[in-house]
């Protein structure tokens, strides 16, 4: 029988189960469960977001996620999005400042579309306080 893969508590204890019932001892039945269930969080990926529901912002804004959306794909993959470090605070935070900007600034596209507007991406660097943005 194939098995479950889901993050969620039921859908483990059965894949245990399911394991050993397959004769598998019960420490590999648990390793197993464990791998499908990390399995699954990574394949929630897929998260769609919308500007209308309020889950991010509008480039006008500042694009990026807000806590909503922040919550949505937390959920979605077991993932630990924090809210923007534009004026950080503390160590932690200046280094995720610092790793943003060094890997957004490199991410290949325009500053400004066909129209002459900000891209999402010059908007977040804009709104994390990058330099040079």
């Amino acid at each position: 029988m194939p098995l479950i893969k889901s993050k969620s508590d039921k859908a483990f204890k059965k894949n245990i189960s399911a394991e050993v019932k397959a004769g598998k001892p019960v420490k590999q039945a648990v390793a197993i469960a464990y791998s499908v269930k990390r399995a699954s969080k990574k394949d929630g990926g897929d998260v769609r977001l919308s500007v209308s529901k309020g889950e991010k912002l509008p480039v006008s804004q500042g694009a990026g996620l807000t806590q909503k959306g922040r919550d949505k794909v937390n959920r979605a993959t077991g993932s630990n999005l924090k809210p923007p470090a534009p004026h950080p605070k503390t160590k932690a935070d200046e280094g995720r400042k610092a790793s943003f900007c060094a890997r957004m600034s490199g991410m290949p596209g325009p500053a400004k579309d066909e129209k002459g507007q900000p891209t999402r991406k010059a908007a977040s660097l804009k709104r994390w306080n990058c330099p040079g943005w």
